[in-house]
């Protein structure tokens, strides 16, 4: 059975999702308050209590199921190729949603990876 383009698509953008979640409920932290074992108590209450990051790891988890449905119909070698796609999707949604930049080499560099997506997608 050949797995649609479209479900490793969607796997592979959840992850970039997951990380955009992540990354801004990490901006929302604030500054660690006690030391030692107390500070670190503090931070990880505050980051495992943030919806962003709860949401994140949870998109995590169902994309990483979804992965697995995929991994079990298609060879490793020709699925893995496609997660390289997700450099690609995580950059644009970093541009969009947090305002980071990208420059030249950036984008040469994510260039490359897409190429080398699309000349595997045409091998598989």
């Amino acid at each position: 059975m050949k797995i649609p383009i479209y479900l490793i698509l969607v796997s592979v953008s959840m992850s970039a999702f997951a990380q955009l979640l992540l990354k801004r409920g990490m901006m929302q932290r604030s500054d660690p308050t006690g030391e030692g074992v107390r500070g670190i108590l503090n931070s990880a209450q505050e980051v495992f209590t943030n919806p962003n990051i709860i949401s994140g790891f949870a998109l995590y988890g169902v994309g990483a199921v979804l992965w697995l449905w995929v991994l079990a119909k298609m060879e490793l070698s020709a699925a893995y190729p496609f997660v390289g796609l997700s450099f690609i999707v995580t950059m644009a949604l970093s541009v969009w949603f947090l305002g980071e930049t990208v420059g030249p080499l950036r984008l040469a560099g994510t260039c490359l990876i897409v190429v080398g997506c699309v000349l595997v997608a045409k091998s598989a």
